[in-house]
């Protein structure tokens, strides 16, 4: 990784990022809507899913238009993802990367409607008109990004979350909650990456063992922050988790039990990009470092 200077690599395709979001995202939308799309999109977030859709896209000589496109509609379905469940239904949360959280701002109607609006307008980013994203592909970037986010993936995992409050779970039925609520989109961007290339059988299922491994770190490293993170660090609200007595990898394994996990899942997404016989992974492997060793 020495070799590799990830800042001005994540700068780029994080400007590329943006401009299209600030494009695409809400445009002509009616009765303030896009607004409320916007807000939830554009200026904020770390932009993760779509440096790992771009990272991936790279590391298999994918259709830069195609993986571009990817990397936005990913980060749509986050977005839509966080404006529901910062609704008071959900997790009834005001802050949400260092503002006002989009019901507070627009009202609780609006934040669904721009919710909704987000999560459709992903799939249109997908499926273009002409020829830069061949129909093919098309499919199978619609279809991954679809399982991920549903029943099977997000939402599904959202669902056992909201079920386990003040439940005593096991670190194997933790492990699968995360791997649904938070892993699967994660992981879904790495699949998406390489989607827009051709990648063998052995790399791609090393692609896959690394997004599964990033994904859990990513919130086991979550459940630290909302431990020892404030407010104005984090973005959002600290020691939720704990007041509203959810389930996480502190309250299981203690706070150097997380962090050791942690470590040890980033040791083994390292290995799986080791294995995986391509040759541009730098930016896969930065990024995983990056997930761990955040402060937010």
């Amino acid at each position: 990784m020495q070799d590799f200077d990830f800042s001005p690599w994540a700068n780029a395709q994080c400007q590329q990022v943006e401009q299209a979001l600030a494009a695409w995202v809400g445009v002509d939308a009616p009765a303030a809507l896009g607004d409320a799309m916007r807000y939830a999109v554009l200026d904020g977030g770390k932009r993760l899913r779509p440096l790992l859709v771009l990272a991936a896209a790279q590391a298999v000589g994918g259709n830069a238009a195609a993986a571009l496109r990817a990397a936005c509609a990913v980060e749509l379905i986050h977005a839509y993802s966080l404006v529901h469940d910062d609704m008071p239904c959900m997790d009834n949360d005001v802050l949400r990367r260092g503002k006002p959280t989009v019901h507070v701002a627009f009202g609780q109607a609006q934040a669904l409607l721009a919710g909704d609006a987000l999560q459709a307008q992903a799939f249109e980013l997908l499926t273009p008109d002409g020829a830069e994203v061949p129909a093919a592909m098309q499919a199978h970037l619609c279809r991954i990004l679809a399982r991920a986010a549903g029943a099977r993936g997000m939402a599904g995992g959202q669902a056992i979350d909201l079920a386990s409050v003040g439940q005593q779970l096991t670190e194997a039925q933790l492990r699968q909650m995360h791997r649904l609520k938070t892993g699967a989109l994660l992981e879904a961007s790495v699949l998406l990456g390489a989607a827009c290339g051709q990648a063998w059988a052995p790399a791609l299922s090393a692609l896959h063992t690394y997004g599964q491994t990033l994904g859990l770190a990513f919130q086991v490293v979550d459940d630290v922050l909302d431990v020892v993170a404030d407010a104005a660090t984090l973005g959002k609200t600290p020691g939720k988790d704990a007041a509203n007595a959810k389930p996480t990898y502190v309250a299981l394994l203690g706070l150097d039990g997380a962090r050791a996990l942690a470590q040890d899942l980033l040791a083994q997404a390292s290995a799986a990009l080791a294995q995986s016989g391509l040759g541009q992974t730098q930016a896969l492997l930065a990024l995983a470092h990056q997930v761990v060793g955040r402060s937010h």
